[in-house]
């Protein structure tokens, strides 16, 4: 007998509810049509890097541990002399999440890490591109639980877009919440 293989709790729950309800709301003829996530992209600027390379590779494993895999590091593509920068140098790292890594972020986003944040009211329902992609923003990346918080040096920011193949961004708007992302009540 052949085993189960396992799914993340989200994807499953997009296949059997999510999609039903998004081509009720919409209208949707083919099943093709109704909109799905694409990818999450993490990303974390380290400019103070600049001056300790040591920063560097703890912004890196600590981005590989809340993502789960490697990150790609940034680069300068121009020297700026005032921010004492070269051409070539990291001054980040960035991770493109896909399939059911993913739908594994996006659960421990919402249920774990955005209700750790300091003071948090919800997301701006505003944030959208025009085509149906969402970004966000965090000041700290300690509300991960993978990140032990008496060992790191220093907090990092990261942002956070959540791409969409959704047409619009009131069917992203949608999307996202049948996956619980809590939006401020406007």
């Amino acid at each position: 007998m052949a085993e189960q293989a396992y799914e993340p709790r989200l994807k499953s729950e997009y296949r059997t509810r999510i999609r039903a309800v998004m081509k009720e709301q919409f209208g949707y003829t083919n099943e093709m049509q109704i909109p799905k996530l694409d990818k999450i992209v993490l990303n974390m600027g380290i400019g103070e890097a600049v001056a300790d390379s040591k920063k560097v590779q703890a912004a890196v494993a600590d981005l590989a541990k809340i993502a789960g895999q490697k990150p790609v590091t940034t680069k300068a593509r121009l020297s700026i002399a005032s921010f004492k920068l070269r051409e070539g140098m990291t001054i980040g790292a960035k991770v493109t999440l896909r399939k059911d890594r993913m739908y594994e972020f996006l659960d421990r986003l919402i249920t774990i890490a955005l209700p750790r944040v300091k003071d948090f009211r919800g997301l701006k329902p505003t944030s959208f591109d025009g085509r149906g992609n969402y970004a966000m923003g965090l000041k700290e990346h300690i509300v991960f639980p993978e990140i032990n918080y008496d060992q790191i040096d220093q907090m990092w920011g990261m942002d956070i877009v959540v791409a969409t193949t959704a047409k619009t961004d009131e069917e992203a708007r949608a999307l996202l919440k049948e996956f619980q992302f809590p939006f401020v009540q406007s």
